[in-house]
């Protein structure tokens, strides 16, 4: 193999190399870090972060951000965690396997017309989808609180934990529908037609306004997408800790996002990989296990990640500058 072309799938394996790289260091200083319960533990704490990180991924492919996917955890899963008490209450009187699925289904529908809605405020009135999910992450927060009136909502029954917390042929459940959600992703991203049209939206708008694409409906579907997937993973959360708790999920944007930047996707749009994203997501897990494993302070924690983030983005700059 002529030397150019090992050192161009050197850099383009940059990251790949660096996990490796970071799993073997963890494998003598951490204690357990191999481990099978271990690994589960990693993969089970980014599952929920990294289902949203592959909607993200499409959102920023297609030139766009989504700032409130954190608070849409929050919302849908005391949206969910109030429609069953509602459902199950003297007035409505429905069984918990009927009221469960029905307050699940409303949560997820919600966050898709709420991503639709931001994404037709993007095109209709062009507003920075920066600031409209700004404005709704506030907005989502405010309502988690009315909703929950400060307090945690805990109407589930103990079935309802499989959702967070239960296990598949000794695989965690939020792990599964993180692997579906992958497999979708990039099914959509490589084999679509949509998921061309993203990337055309998203390198240059004019000229796929030119060949025909519908920009309102492709901005419009990327947001719904990201939203609905940020509303299944507040399901899960809230089945998880089995409640409705308008506290989860904070700062949870700036992990995702950072997850997508890590994974090699350009800010700038019509450029990334839904398998770069997944890199990423299981970067950021290994590396805050492993810090946690070392017993390395969660202050230095964040500065590591702030590094970290920074210098993914001047790799992914120079990757660029280099085609």
């Amino acid at each position: 193999m002529p030397l150019d072309r090992i050192i161009g799938t050197v850099k383009h394996s940059i990251l790949e190399i660096i996990l490796f790289t970071l799993c073997l260091y963890l494998a003598f200083q951490a204690d357990g870090f191999f481990s099978t319960q271990n690994l589960f533990n990693v993969l089970r704490n980014v599952s929920m972060q990294g289902i949203i990180a592959f909607g993200m991924t499409m959102v920023i492919i297609s030139g766009e951000i989504d700032l409130s996917v954190g608070s849409a955890v929050a919302f849908s899963g005391c949206l969910t965690a109030y429609l069953v008490r509602y459902l199950t209450g003297a007035t409505i009187g429905l069984s918990m396997p009927i009221a469960i699925p029905a307050a699940i289904l409303v949560a997820l529908a919600t966050g898709y017309s709420l991503g639709s809605l931001t994404g037709y405020i993007r095109i209709r009135f062009q507003v920075p989808t920066f600031i409209t999910t700004l404005a709704l992450m506030t907005a989502l927060t405010g309502a988690a609180q009315l909703i929950t009136n400060g307090f945690p909502i805990t109407p589930f029954p103990e079935w309802y934990n499989f959702l967070g917390g239960g296990y598949v042929l000794g695989i965690p459940f939020p792990a599964l529908v993180f692997i579906a959600v992958f497999l979708l992703t990039q099914l959509i991203m490589n084999h679509t037609t949509f998921g061309r049209s993203i990337y055309a939206v998203g390198g240059n708008i004019e000229a796929a306004r030119l060949s025909g694409i519908n920009i309102k409906a492709v901005k419009m579907r990327v947001m719904a997408i990201v939203a609905c997937l940020a509303a299944l993973s507040g399901v899960m959360q809230s089945a998880e800790i089995m409640s409705g708790t308008a506290t989860t999920a904070k700062g949870w944007e700036l992990d995702v996002i950072s997850a997508v930047i890590i994974g090699g996707t350009s800010l700038l749009g019509g450029e990334g990989k839904i398998k770069g994203t997944l890199i990423g997501v299981i970067f950021l897990g290994v590396l805050v296990n492993g810090m946690t494993l070392l017993n390395i302070s969660e202050y230095w924690q964040h500065v590591v990640r702030g590094l970290l983030i920074l210098a993914a983005v001047l790799i992914n700059r120079a990757q660029h500058a280099n085609k």
